[in-house]
């Protein structure tokens, strides 16, 4: 009797949480047709788009120059972070380790206390000299035919003393409002064909905050491209953190299922970008062409550092989440079941077109919250 009283309950929540998705799907279709549909019966007055690169680079002198916005106490913060240097309630976790024949990557990532994620990442491109990867990632032009996130980018001003470059990009993301970034960068290359970059947020006269994109307020992002000693291969290590404003496990679980096949994708497009030719397209002045030498002090600290931290990149192990004093009951509430239906919905429909994605993220979330959850309740009950 208590078998089939557990089976008919089974049951009962199987069709209740089919219906539900259901329901949820059908509300996130509605809702994206009905947008879709205003849009169309009641256009915009008036179109709004990014300045042209020649409106951008004409400035009078008096604007053209840029204050420091990037400076070497930047280069040094990016140092550290590569050096993993974090406070002492920060710690990482691992997040993916692949390779193939010719591309190995591997990322971490650490939750700081009221910051955004904070990622650290290390890639290995075989057969690819710095020279060549440095222009590679700094191809803005270039990468708007193999990034399909990239809707437009244009340098908004270019500081010829400093190397400053200023530049605005849109990125799309499924079902969301697209996201402006207006950002700032500088280049520097160290001692053995060492090349530096960082970049951060900015404000820029030539692109005001406009109602149809989200504005992203926090980014600090940055880059190390270095030979590998003794291989014809380079490595680019990565410390990235922003805000784009979406939910934070969300954005975890979608990194973790998705940067595999981004990176792939940037190899593919980085042994074309080997063999073809580059018409000059971009810029004749940019921070490529005016790259700035790193100070002698930070390249001492950096020569004496980097070494260390990058076989530390090899052994790291993942850490599990510290436990909380409240206690939490060994089922699932109401409102997680609830959360965790609307998350399956709209993950299904964010992965259009890739079905196994979008199933992917929304059970690894939902196992995830219900692991901690379980492994919460056996701590509580144990004490």
């Amino acid at each position: 009797m208590g078998m089939m009283a557990s089976v008919s309950s089974m049951e009962f929540w199987c069709i209740l949480n089919l219906r539900a998705t259901l329901i949820t799907l059908l509300l996130i279709l509605f809702f994206h047709l009905s947008k879709k549909l205003y849009s169309k019966l009641f256009p915009p007055p008036s179109v709004l788009h990014l300045p042209s690169p020649s409106s951008s680079t004409s400035l009078p002198e008096s604007q053209s120059r840029i204050p420091e916005i990037v400076s070497d106490s930047d280069l040094k913060f990016l140092i550290d972070n590569l050096d993993e240097k974090l406070d002492e309630d920060e710690k990482w976790e691992t997040v993916i380790d692949k390779k193939t024949n010719s591309l190995s990557y591997k990322a971490k990532c650490c939750r700081p206390k009221n910051k955004p994620l904070k990622y650290l990442s290390t890639t290995v491109f075989e057969g690819c000299s710095p020279e060549l990867l440095r222009d590679f990632y700094m191809d803005n032009d270039y990468r708007k035919q193999w990034d399909k996130t990239v809707i437009d980018h244009v340098q908004l001003q270019m500081n010829t003393t400093n190397g400053i470059e200023i530049g605005c990009t849109i990125k799309k993301f499924p079902l969301l409002t697209p996201r402006e970034y207006v950002l700032a960068w500088r280049l520097w290359e160290g001692k053995d064909r060492t090349f530096y970059c960082f970049i951060k947020e900015c404000e820029h006269p030539s692109a005001p905050r406009r109602k149809k994109y989200v504005r992203v307020g926090y980014f600090r992002s940055g880059w190390q491209i270095r030979k590998v000693p003794g291989r014809d291969a380079s490595e680019i290590r990565m410390f990235h953190q922003e805000d784009a404003g979406l939910n934070v496990e969300m954005a975890k679980l979608a990194f973790a299922k998705g940067i595999w096949s981004y990176v792939c994708k940037m190899d593919n497009a980085l042994r074309k970008y080997a063999v073809i030719s580059h018409p000059l397209t971009s810029p004749s002045v940019s921070s490529s062409t005016l790259i700035q030498k790193v100070p002698p002090e930070l390249d001492m600290i950096n020569g004496d550092a980097l070494p260390a931290a990058s076989a530390s990149m090899a052994t790291f192990e993942p850490v599990n989440d510290e436990p909380r004093e409240k206690r939490l009951s060994r089922k699932p509430s109401k409102k997680f079941v609830a959360k965790s239906l609307l998350v399956i919905g709209g993950v299904i429909c964010l992965s259009r077109g890739h079905c196994g994605l979008g199933a992917k993220v929304a059970m690894a979330y939902i196992l995830t919250k219900l692991r901690k959850r379980g492994d919460r309740s056996s701590q509580s009950m144990q004490t």
